[in-house]
Formats: structure tokens, C-alpha cells, sequence
């Protein structure tokens, strides 16, 4: 059996007419890789550049934004083919390499924003013992932890779907998701029993040790004024990413494990704020809300203009 897939192309009225506007639609898409990869890696160089900016926070943020880089690379460049290709078609190893890539990279960002709840309720409610919790060691263990731990357990999931026989070759999306599921010909139990291990491990723990931290830290602001502007300003960026991120994962997860059908407008809008919205939103929301990258960033751009 050919194991290449079909790709088809959502839009606000039905399939998106590839041929007609191809080049378009590259153009477009090329202009927003480049803007993702330059915004990304800017902060993450200025991280590495400046040392007053070599703490645990801003570290775990320069993590999370080349987590950024990394998904876009694995949707983008077959994305582009596509729009340039007479048929739009994805092998199905390469597909399970998406999927693969997508799910690991986006664990990976839950244990990170889990990692920096946790430096945050250490600087703020336990501060004269910061320095000796948060050691360069313990960080580094920590973002290893956050990339090796998801890529173990997902790639029993890959294995075992590997093995699976498709019955469907038709792929409705963008990119290879959860919507992968569909093309078995069979649902295996396994499969779907350690699927939501794995949605419970990688999304429900993360938030819910994600919110104690952060309610922990308001009862501490609130207690002592003095921390309230300190936790606001660090607090509230990674909050705003955490929601952001949990709402998209969610949806995506739910979708294929409940069968639900939703309309093609919220699925486009879903798909877009994936692709595009969220590997844009962490370089603007640190950029803009955290002080530090904030001056380094204009000091930047005054030197370039």
C-alpha cells in the first residue's frame, strides 16, 4: 500500500484553492518563517549576549523560544513545498515525524512554564534561599529533563502507530496532528489508554502545580506589598503564555480523542493561531513585558536604526 497522504487545505469557505494562488500563499508564508525564526532567535541571542540576563527565568525563556524555532521548522519548510507542489502530498513516516516533533515540543513547553512558575515561587516567597535552590546545575537539569523526558514517552505512542495499518489517505489540515488517529483503520486501546497518560502527564499536571505556584505567589503579593509590582511584572507574562498555549493544546488534543467535529472556520482559526499566533506571541509578550529584554531590545534597535 502507498503510504503517501493526501493533504487538503482548510479555509473560511471550504478548500483552499492551492494552484490558483500558490505563489501567494508562499509569499505570505515565507514572509511569516522568517519573521518567527528573526524574532525568536533575537531574544534568545540577547540572553545569551548579556550576563545580567544569565538567570534561571531568562534562561528557561530562551528554552522556550528556541522550542519556537524548532516547530516552525518542522512545519514550514513542507508547508511551502506544498504551496509550490502541483499535489500536496506528505509520506506517512514523515508525517509521523510531524506529529512526533509537534507533541514533544509542546510538553516540552508545559515543563518549562512549569519550571519557571516554580523559579518565580522561589524568588518571590522563599528569596534568601533563592540562590542556593536555583543553581546552574539544577537549571540545566531541569531543561534537559523538559526535552528528554516528553521525546521518551511520545516515542512509544510513534512506535506503536508505526506499526498501525491506515485505512484512510486523506489528511485535512496543515500540518500532522492528533487528526492522525483517524487515518488507522482500527483505534487501538493501547494507544488511546496511554494517550491520555500522556495528555494528563505533558498538560493537567503542569497547569494544575502551574496554578498552586502562581495562587501561592498572589497570597504572598497580597500579604506584602512590596512584591505585588515585582511578581506583576514577572508573573504576568508567563500567565498570559501559559493560557494562551493551554487553550490551543487542548483543543487540539480533545478534538481527535472525543471525535468531535467542529466547523472549518474554527478549525482554520485553531490551525492559524498554532502556526503562526503562538511562535509570534512568546518573542512580543517577553519582549514587551519583561524589563530587562525590553531595554536590551531598544538599545538594539536604536544602534540599527
Amino acid at each position: 500500500m502507498d503510504n503517501r497522504l493526501n493533504v487538503t487545505y482548510i479555509t473560511f469557505g471550504g478548500h483552499v484553492e492551492v494552484q490558483k494562488y500558490r505563489y501567494l500563499y508562499f509569499v505570505i508564508m515565507f514572509m511569516v518563517y522568517i519573521l518567527i525564526i528573526s524574532s525568536n532567535v533575537t531574544i534568545v541571542c540577547i540572553i545569551m549576549i548579556h550576563k545580567n540576563l544569565h538567570e534561571p527565568m531568562y534562561i528557561f525563556i530562551a528554552a522556550l523560544l528556541i522550542n519556537s524555532v524548532l516547530f516552525s521548522t518542522v512545519i514550514y519548510p513542507k508547508l511551502l513545498i506544498d504551496f509550490l507542489s502541483e499535489k500536496q502530498i506528505i509520506s506517512y513516516p514523515a508525517c509521523l515525524f510531524q506529529w512526533f516533533s509537534y507533541y514533544w515540543l509542546a510538553a516540552s513547553d508545559f515543563f518549562l512554564l512549569s519550571f519557571m512558575a516554580y523559579d518565580r515561587y522561589v524568588s518571590i516567597c522563599n528569596p534568601l534561599k533563592y540562590t542556593t535552590i536555583m543553581q546552574n546545575t539544577i537549571v540545566n537539569i531541569f531543561i534537559i529533563f523538559a526535552w528528554i523526558l516528553p521525546a521518551c514517552l511520545l516515542l512509544v505512542i510513534l512506535l506503536l502507530s508505526a506499526k498501525r495499518d491506515i485505512c484512510k489517505i486523506h489528511l485535512e489540515g496543515i500540518f500532522c496532528n492528533s487528526t492522525i488517529l483517524k487515518l488507522h483503520c482500527v483505534r487501538s486501546k493501547i494507544v488511546n489508554i496511554y494517550g491520555f497518560f500522556i495528555f494528563v502527564t505533558f498538560l493537567l499536571l503542569p497547569v494544575v502545580f502551574i496554578l498552586f505556584t502562581y495562587s501561592r505567589i498572589l497570597v504572598v503579593s497580597y500579604r506584602c506589598r512590596g512584591v505585588r509590582r515585582r511578581a506583576a511584572q514577572t508573573c504576568l507574562p508567563h500567565l498570559l503564555v501559559l493560557i494562551n498555549f493551554s487553550c490551543l493544546t487542548a483543543y487540539d488534543v480533545l478534538l481527535a480523542r472525543l471525535e468531535l467535529e467542529s466547523p472549518k472556520i474554527v478549525r482554520l482559526i485553531m490551525t492559524l493561531q498554532v502556526v503562526i499566533y503562538h511562535p509570534l506571541f512568546n518573542p512580543i509578550i517577553y519582549g514587551l513585558k519583561m524589563r530587562r529584554i525590553h531595554d536590551h531590545l531598544k538599545k538594539l534597535l536604536c544602534k540599527m536604526l
